[in-house]
């Protein structure tokens, strides 16, 4: 078995599980090797013992059996975009705060290492979001796991994005923003601004506003199989949108369209995990909190 492990960052008190997991994954007859960017994130930790493999090429990344992000939902995020069309699974390990992507605790690592070997996990494949528009945008990686924003690009107005179905035409959104939603990141953006959680599985996007000047407006639910384009009118010429934590700027004239893309990711799902029971956990689902 071959594993890739990634990561965009390495802090010093976490070198320990970082030293566990080589560990597991040797006693495991796991092949280890290492993004190009996490090379970097070791080698300045001032590694000297661990033994590994860089990956150079996308022909080498494609042999992976598996990857393991290490880091926050952020790192798993930016894993999906190495990854890409190769839908090689990916597990996280969870060294930030939420980790409603990376659930692996690091102090789970032997297990979620040892469950790897034997088989002992499901894949769940995960709906991805991706953008279509005149302009090649975000060097080429045109999709993202989480949500498509549309954003003023400072504080002075409103924008209004009208926004069409399959061609047909919704609504004018007046506010701060728009977003559109995978059902994986209906936790993220998307809840903050009043969006609904929508559980993995469903075949859905969520298409919620940000700041919106009418206060009737509200977020709506549409098919995962929808066309929806937009286009975008402000005092302003330029605009802001994002693919996850990948921003740009770009021009008023310029149309924009997103839809499912042709692909998926592939997360690792672990013995004893469940989306209900992240859910409990990281937004404190049950607890009294008035004492």
């Amino acid at each position: 078995m071959k594993v890739a492990l990634h990561g965009l960052t390495l802090k010093a008190e976490f070198f320990i599980y970082i030293q566990v997991l080589f560990s597991e994954l040797e006693k495991n007859q796991i092949e280890i090797f290492v993004t190009e960017e996490f090379d970097r994130q070791l080698k300045m930790s001032g590694n000297k013992s661990l033994h590994y493999r860089v990956l150079e090429n996308r022909k080498e990344i494609k042999s992976m059996d598996f990857m393991i992000s290490i880091g926050g939902d952020g790192t798993l995020l930016d894993a999906v975009c190495v990854v890409g069309d190769l839908e090689i699974p990916i597990l996280g390990l969870n060294t930030g705060r939420l980790g409603f992507l990376a659930t692996v605790a690091k102090e789970n690592i032997e297990d979620a290492i040892k469950n790897l070997a034997i088989g002992n996990y499901q894949i769940e494949s995960r709906i991805l979001i991706s953008l279509h528009c005149k302009r090649r945008l975000f060097n080429g990686i045109n999709f993202g796991l989480n949500e498509f924003t549309i954003h003023k690009r400072d504080t002075s107005s409103m924008i209004t994005v009208h926004t069409y179905i399959d061609g047909k035409y919704l609504n004018s959104y007046w506010a701060d923003g728009l977003i559109v939603s995978t059902p994986t990141g209906s936790t993220g953006y998307s809840l903050s601004c009043g969006g609904p959680l929508i559980t993995p599985g469903a075949k859905n996007l969520v298409i919620t506003p940000v700041s919106p000047h009418n206060l009737n407006v509200r977020p709506i639910i549409v098919s995962d199989e929808s066309e929806i384009s937009f286009e975008i009118e402000g005092r302003s010429e330029k605009f802001l949108i994002s693919l996850d934590s990948r921003s740009t700027s770009i021009s008023s004239d310029l149309k924009l369209t997103v839809k499912k893309a042709p692909f998926c990711a592939k997360l690792v799902k672990l013995p004893h995990y469940h989306f209900f029971d992240t859910l409990r956990q990281k937004l404190n689902w049950g607890l009294d909190m008035r004492n």
